[in-house]
């Protein structure tokens, strides 16, 4: 079966920004991704966990795309500016896609 390259970038950022960034990589012309909530983790500051919060301010998203390599850049620029001010990493990995015109 032929695979296409492709780009998956995956945005963990803070919930309650979820709508800013998911406006500005709609405005960047991306088509689709995917929002999964982020239960724990560990980094800079050391382990978080959302159990026992009762709303999104304190929870994270992970924010998943996948676009053609030429579409990168424009949802990597819209995504820092939204990251930049917060919490956030932003990751680009290669992959390769069995239908390229969906993306």
């Amino acid at each position: 079966m032929q695979t296409h390259k492709a780009k998956r970038v995956e945005i963990v950022i803070e919930a309650v920004m979820e709508e800013r960034l998911s406006t500005a990589l709609i405005k960047a012309g991306v088509t689709g991704f995917t929002v999964l909530p982020v239960i724990s983790g560990s980094g800079r500051s050391g382990h978080w966990s959302g159990e026992g919060q009762v709303s999104r301010v304190g929870g994270m998203v992970s924010v998943n795309c996948i676009v053609r390599p030429d579409r990168v850049d424009a949802l990597l620029n819209a995504a820092f500016g939204v990251v930049e001010r917060h919490i956030g990493v932003v990751s680009v990995m290669d992959c390769e896609v069995l239908r390229a015109e969906r993306f």
